[in-house]
C-alpha cells in the first residue's frame, strides 16, 4: 500500500487548533526529538499520523514504527494509520525478522521492544525511520526497559513521543526526554507542546466530570477473629484505610451493589440524550469482575461485557462493545491505555489500585468528547487520595527526577508494573483474604465538579438524586450554575425548616460530619494540607474523640473553627 497522494494542505484540514499548533511548532524546529503532551481524549493519535504522513511525503522518513503499551493499541494504531494511507502491520512478530513488502512500518509493544532490542534496532538502521512512542512514560516501567528502547531506536531518524499522563510515582527516567533542573535542584520533564486539560476543557474537546463519591460503613473479621470496624471517608490509619476500602469494593457487602446501582440510574439518565452512551467498571481483579457483572445483571437485566488483560479476545470485545449500543463494560488492567470507547460516558472506580498515574488514565477513558455538552460521571469510593487526585483535575503534572524513594520500600509503581507482567487477573493461588467482610453500606458522601464539593445523602436521597438526575448535555459553565443553585436552594430550604422539629440525633450528627468534611476539604485545597492533617489539628484545637466518635456539639465547635480559620482567625 502506498501513502495517499495528498497536499500538506489536505492533511491539516480538520484538525484542531491545538494539533495544529503543534504541526506548525513541530516543523518550525523540525527537530529529531519531540514530546508532545496532551490530555487523554484530545487526539494525540490523529497528530502523530498527521505528523507521520507529512514526513513521509517529504522522504524526510521511509519507514514508522509505533510502539505502545498493549497488544490491543496495536491494532487501534494500525487501523488509525490506514485512514491516513500508511499501512502498518499490528502482528508483527520478533520471530519474523523483517516486515512484509506491504507494510511502510509495525506497531509493536515495549515489552516486545525489550525482548529483542537489537532485532529493532537492525530494523531502524534498516531504512530511515520515524518511531512514534505512545505513552512514552511506559518506557520507564522498568530501567532494562528503558534501557532496551534506547539500545532500539537511538539510530531513528526521528522520534516522536505522545503521552497524557507525563509524569511517574518513581524516579526513573524516560528515554529521549530532556529534564531540565529547576531552582530547588530536581531534574523535571520538559515536552516540547503541551494541551492539558484545562484548555482542552475550554474549547470543548474534552468533556466535564463529575465525580460522585460514597462513604459509608465497614465492618470485617480478621483471620485472627477479631471484629473491626471503620467509616470509609474519615480519617484512618493506612491498615484500616486499607482493609475499609476492600470492604467496600467487596461484591458480598452492599456498598458496590448501592454504587453500581446509582451508576446505572445515571447511565439511564445520560442515554435520555445519548441512547447509545455507555458505563465502565474498573474492577480490580477477574473475580471481582465477574461478580460486579452477576450484579449488574440483576440491575439492569442485561449482561455486561467484561475484558480481561489476558483475555486473547479482548481486543474483539472491546470493539464489539465500542460498536454496540449495550450499557456496560466491566474491566480489569484495561484502563490506563487500550479502552478506546468514545461513547463512555459513565464511570465507577472500582479499583483499590490509588497512583496518581493510574487515577488519571482511568478518569481519561471517559474524557473524550463527541460533541459540545457531554458530561462525564465516575463514581469512586471517599478515599483522601482519590478526593484529592478528582479535586485537582485541571492541574498540570509533570515528571519529576531526583525526588527521595522511601527507603527499604518498593517503588510506589512497582507493584503494579510486577503485577502487569505476570498478565493475570486472578489471585495467588492459595492466598488468603486478610479478613471477611462483615457489613459495608453506602452513602452518598460528595459531588465534585471544578474544584469545588456539593451535596451528600443517603442512597436515594433527594441530595443524591439532584446529581444522578442532571441532564446528560450541559455546557461546563452550565454544570458550575445549576450545581452552584442547587447548593444555595439547600441551605435557603435549611434556613426556612421549622426550627421546632425535632430531628434524631444520628441524622444531625450525619449532616455535621459532611458539613466537617466538606469544609475539611475546601481548607485542604487551600492549603495543600492532607485531609487527615487538617483533622487532627481540629482535634488538638477543640479537644475531643476522632470524627467518628464526636458528639453533635463537638462537631458544631470544629465547624466554627474551620470557619475562623478561613476568615483568617486561628
Amino acid at each position: 500500500m502506498t501513502l495517499l497522494d495528498t497536499s500538506t494542505t489536505e492533511r491539516l484540514q480538520g484538525l484542531r487548533a491545538w494539533q495544529r499548533e503543534a504541526f506548525e511548532e513541530y516543523f518550525r524546529r523540525d527537530p529529531r526529538d519531540f514530546l508532545a503532551v496532551a490530555t487523554p481524549g484530545a487526539g494525540k493519535t490523529t497528530f502523530a499520523l498527521t505528523l507521520a504522513s507529512e514526513l513521509l511525503a517529504r522522504r524526510v522518513v521511509w519507514a514508522v514504527t509505533v510502539v505502545c503499551p498493549t497488544e490491543h493499541l496495536k491494532k487501534q494504531w494500525a487501523e488509525a494509520a490506514a485512514r491516513f494511507g500508511i499501512a502498518l502491520d499490528p502482528d508483527f512478530k520478533n520471530g519474523q525478522g523483517a516486515l512484509g513488502r506491504q507494510y511502510i512500518g509495525a506497531a509493536v509493544t515495549y515489552a516486545q521492544v525489550a525482548a529483542h532490542p537489537m532485532l529493532h534496532r537492525n530494523r531502524t538502521e534498516a531504512r530511515r525511520t520515524l518511531v512514534i512512542f505512545d505513552e512514552v512514560h511506559h518506557a520507564g516501567d522498568a530501567l532494562s526497559w528503558g534501557d532496551a528502547v534506547r539500545e532500539a531506536f537511538d539510530p531513528a531518524a526521528r522520534r516522536l513521543s505522545l503521552t497524557g499522563t507525563p509524569f511517574r510515582s518513581d524516579v526513573n527516567p524516560i528515554p529521549f526526554v530532556d529534564y531540565v533542573q529547576d531552582h530547588a535542584g530536581i531534574r523535571r520533564c520538559s515536552w516540547d507542546y503541551s494541551y492539558g486539560y484545562a484548555p482542552a476543557l475550554a474549547d470543548g474537546v474534552v468533556r466535564p466530570v463529575i465525580f460522585m463519591a460514597y462513604s459509608g460503613e465497614m465492618r470485617w473479621r480478621t483471620k485472627a477473629g477479631d471484629e473491626l470496624a471503620a467509616r470509609l471517608g474519615e480519617p484512618l490509619t493506612p491498615d484500616a484505610l486499607s482493609q475499609a476500602w476492600r470492604a467496600a469494593l467487596d461484591p458480598k457487602g452492599d456498598w458496590i451493589r448501592k454504587v453500581l446501582a446509582a451508576a446505572d440510574r445515571r447511565l439511564t439518565e445520560v442515554r435520555n440524550s445519548t441512547p447509545d452512551a455507555g458505563g465502565l467498571v474498573i474492577a480490580t481483579d477477574h473475580e471481582n469482575a465477574r461478580a460486579y457483572a452477576r450484579i449488574l445483571r440483576q440491575i439492569t437485566g442485561r449482561g455486561a461485557t467484561v475484558v480481561l488483560s489476558d483475555d486473547p479476545t479482548a481486543s474483539k470485545k472491546i470493539k464489539q462493545f465500542a460498536e454496540s449500543d449495550d450499557r456496560w463494560m466491566i474491566a480489569v488492567r484495561m484502563v490506563s491505555e487500550g479502552v478506546d470507547v468514545p461513547r463512555l460516558m459513565v464511570g465507577v472506580y472500582a479499583t483499590s489500585t490509588s497512583t496518581a498515574l493510574f487515577f488519571a488514565q482511568a478518569v481519561g477513558r471517559f474524557v473524550r468528547v463527541r460533541r459540545r455538552g457531554e458530561v462525564a460521571s465516575v463514581f469512586l469510593p471517599s478515599v483522601p487520595t482519590l478526593l484529592e487526585y478528582a479535586g485537582e483535575m485541571e492541574r498540570e503534572r509533570d515528571h519529576a527526577l531526583d525526588r527521595p524513594v522511601q527507603e527499604g520500600g518498593p517503588e510506589p509503581e512497582q507493584d503494579l508494573i510486577d503485577e502487569a507482567r505476570r498478565k493475570r487477573d486472578t489471585p495467588d493461588a492459595g492466598d488468603e483474604l486478610p479478613f471477611e467482610t462483615m457489613e459495608a453500606s453506602a452513602e452518598f458522601d460528595r459531588a465534585l465538579y471544578d474544584g469545588s464539593e456539593f451535596g451528600g445523602g443517603a442512597p436515594g436521597s433527594p441530595e443524591e438524586e439532584d446529581f444522578l438526575g442532571l441532564p446528560g448535555l450541559l455546557e461546563p459553565d452550565q454544570v458550575t450554575q445549576l450545581l452552584r443553585k442547587r447548593k444555595a436552594d439547600q441551605r435557603a430550604g435549611e434556613l426556612k425548616a421549622p426550627k421546632e422539629q425535632a430531628r434524631p440525633a444520628h441524622e444531625v450528627i450525619a449532616e455535621l460530619r459532611r458539613e466537617l468534611n466538606g469544609l475539611v476539604g475546601a481548607w485542604h485545597h487551600r492549603t495543600g494540607s492532607p485531609h487527615g492533617v487538617i483533622h487532627n489539628e481540629l482535634r488538638r484545637a477543640c479537644g475531643g474523640p476522632p470524627i467518628a466518635q464526636a458528639s453533635e456539639e463537638q462537631l458544631r465547635q470544629r465547624i466554627a473553627k474551620l470557619r475562623s480559620w478561613a476568615t483568617g482567625g486561628r
